[in-house]
């Protein structure tokens, strides 16, 4: 058999459930060895069923002890795998703490910062608040100096009106009085003319 061939035949028997199973791998392994080497068949005695046994044991064995390196093997690989998992982790842990760290670090910073912003719009707030109040004064002063300019207007506007209204009664009134005394005198001149022409008329005739 091979080394492969009695490495199958081991792993076949480890995971066989129960007795008969086990008998019959070991059964086929021997018809598969007697197809392999006829030989075996014309001499079946004793003593080369005892030498294949023990050459079956010995390959077992050494199967064994090859199995037993190599879970060694392995148990060194995962050993070392589980080092370096531990490592990872603990790195892992360190990067995470720092992380937290710097995290808090620039939570802290950022609630300043947030804190003095507040503090700058309550202040910004209250200057604003102030200047509003001091525009409403300078308004209000405002409105009120335009309330009494506009009265004055008003007032001289009335007094101008009134003065103006005398001054066109005056006006109307001397008009009138020349128009009434330019037409009286009118009205002589053409009387004297009428009776100079009556005058001339009698004293020709």
């Amino acid at each position: 058999m091979t080394s492969s061939s009695i490495i199958e035949l081991y792993e076949q028997l480890a995971a066989a459930p129960d007795d008969k199973t086990r008998a019959r791998l070991i059964a086929e392994a021997f018809e598969r060895i007697e197809e392999r080497y006829p030989e075996v068949r014309e001499l079946p005695t004793q003593t080369h069923l005892s030498e294949a046994e023990l050459r079956l044991r010995r390959d077992i064995e050494q199967l064994r002890h090859e199995t037993q390196e190599r879970d060694g093997q392995l148990q060194k690989e995962l050993e070392q795998l589980r080092g370096e998992m531990r490592e990872m982790d603990g790195r892992l842990q360190r990067e995470i703490e720092q992380l937290r760290h710097e995290t808090q670090e620039r939570d802290g910073q950022l609630q300043k910062e947030l804190e003095q912003l507040r503090g700058e719009m309550r202040e910004m707030d209250g200057r604003l608040q102030r200047e509003i109040e001091q525009l409403r004064h300078e308004t209000q002063e405002r409105d009120g100096q335009l309330r009494k300019e506009l009265e004055q207007l008003r007032g001289e506007t009335r007094a101008m009106e009134e003065r103006l209204r005398k001054e066109i009664a005056a006006i109307k009134s001397e008009t009138i009085k020349w128009t009434v005394v330019w037409t009286g005198g009118l009205l002589l001149a053409q009387a004297g003319l009428i009776l100079g022409g009556m005058r001339f008329l009698l004293a020709g005739g």
